[in-house]
């Protein structure tokens, strides 16, 4: 996409991101500079020596919108240059462009592209570590699209954490991967040492606990959002052995054949929940009702589908192998009058079984 791009240096910065252990050139034109700034809190800046090094993938923000006409009405596009083993991405600098989730969501598609080609599977969701008050202790992935209950459920944890919590550790809140090390063991590792969060679905008061680190956007909107730092980058790139692979169901109501947490027993069982992706969108994005995404993960999956499942069928078959906890968690958040209620139902359903 940059064959047909013509742009002046001095109107533009780069912020070189460390997205896990990848380095990722982000180059923004100067009219976005106040959401190519905030992206310091969502990823650190690589330091001079990791510089000396190629980038794994670059993308230009913003444009000249002529540029890209030729690839559809709102072209948001990327290259994969196999030949020099490099990825490209290329946004116009149009008005309706100017938000947030378009810098993000590139970004991490870019960093799930090169984990599919290094043989990992790219996880749309959360992992927490939580050590109980009694020693106990499990690392949990769930995952899910947005608003499906994953980022609520961590912090319905974090508002249990007096009871039951001795210590909780985010490794990440959106986007990681999984690995099967040499030992044979899941390990999963995270992208981002920030969150961006839905203002709502903050506890009230708790975005305001740290307004001295969050960058708060769209305040007067229905999906106001604030980025806030939320790990370290210690901890994305550790590598911790998954326990417990979860999918956020937030659409089906609770009763005794569908209960809060449900376990799969086979790995083709919980592949057909995981794929099909289905969630009940709430207003988030443009969506609305029940709708469905491919392992409820649009960035970069879909356009590498074949190579994703390939991937994704050695990973649940490891996953059962390794007797790890594979279910689903009803979340019930995408129902009406369970937005809170729901999430922390599930958080103590899941305290509950760590504690078994």
């Amino acid at each position: 996409p940059l064959q047909e791009v013509k742009i002046n240096p001095r109107d533009w910065l780069c912020f070189p991101a460390k997205v896990g252990d990848l380095i990722i050139y982000f180059y923004f034109y100067n009219k976005f500079i106040g959401l190519g700034t905030a992206l310091a809190n969502l990823f650190e800046l690589a330091h001079d020596e990791e510089l000396l090094g190629v980038p794994k993938a670059i993308y230009l923000f913003g444009v000249p919108p002529a540029s890209l006409e030729k690839y559809g009405d709102s072209p948001t596009v990327f290259y994969d240059d196999e030949e020099n083993n490099l990825l490209i991405a290329a946004l116009p600098a149009r008005d309706e462009m100017g938000y947030f989730g378009y810098i993000k969501k590139m970004i991490l598609t870019l960093h799930n592209i090169v984990m599919m080609k290094r043989g990992r599977l790219p996880v749309h969701g959360a992992m927490v570590r939580i050590c109980l008050k009694n020693s106990k202790s499990a690392n949990l992935v769930i995952v899910g699209d947005t608003g499906a209950g994953k980022s609520e459920s961590l912090e319905a944890f974090r508002v249990l954490a007096k009871e039951y919590i001795r210590d909780m550790t985010i490794i990440y809140d959106d986007m990681g991967s999984l690995e099967i090390t040499e030992e044979g063991e899941i390990k999963s590792y995270g992208t981002e040492v920030g969150a961006f969060v839905r203002l709502d679905d903050l506890q009230s008061g708790y975005a305001f606990g740290v307004i001295d680190r969050s960058i708060i956007m769209s305040p007067h909107k229905i999906n106001a959002r604030a980025v806030i730092p939320i790990t370290t980058l210690q901890e994305v790139l550790k590598g911790y052995k998954v326990d417990y692979f979860l999918y956020a169901n937030n659409y089906e109501e609770v009763d005794d054949s569908h209960p809060i947490f449900e376990e799969f027993f086979s790995a083709e069982e919980a592949i057909a929940v995981f794929r099909e992706g289905a969630r009940l969108a709430k207003g988030t994005t443009t969506e609305k009702g029940l709708v469905r995404s491919y392992f409820a993960n649009i960035f970069g999956p879909i356009q590498y589908k074949e190579l994703h499942e390939r991937i994704a069928l050695r990973y649940f078959s490891k996953l059962f192998e390794n007797k790890v906890k594979v279910g689903q968690l009803r979340t019930r958040l995408g129902i009406s009058g369970y937005e809170q209620n729901g999430p922390e139902k599930a958080a103590r359903e899941l305290l509950k079984i760590i504690n078994e």
